[in-house]
């Protein structure tokens, strides 16, 4: 995960695919799966006072140009936000370069939309 070239081939689907970082998808899914079917059984979270889940569930253009920006960042910089962080132990420049884009993006939509009706 902290490997752009492996991202990418994961990404060049009709090129030279690099079919690993499936692998890793499906046992984040398995996972997520076991936490959220635990979730269901609770009655309350055991340090607050209820869940805080989304409550939209309607899928509207800033959903979907959210997830293509999103897409496209990952596809182009071969990081995902949590590896991204992880990755800047390497201290490697794309790294830098990534993370202070990511992070100039988080605070421009702070910004200009959050507040704001959708």
């Amino acid at each position: 995960m902290l490997d752009p070239v492996r991202v990418q081939g994961f990404l060049d689907v009709f090129g030279a695919w690099d079919p690993s970082l499936a692998f890793v998808l499906g046992g984040a899914v398995a996972v997520a799966m076991g936490g959220m079917a635990w979730l269901r059984r609770m009655s309350r979270p055991l340090l607050a006072d209820r869940f805080h889940l989304p409550m939209k569930s309607r899928i509207d253009a800033r959903l979907i140009v959210g997830s293509a920006i999103f897409g496209l960042g990952w596809g182009l910089g071969g990081f995902c936000p949590g590896p991204a962080l992880a990755s800047l132990s390497l201290g490697l420049m794309p790294t830098l370069v990534f993370v202070a884009f990511m992070l100039a993006g988080m605070v421009a939509h702070d910004r200009f939309f959050v507040g704001r009706p959708s």
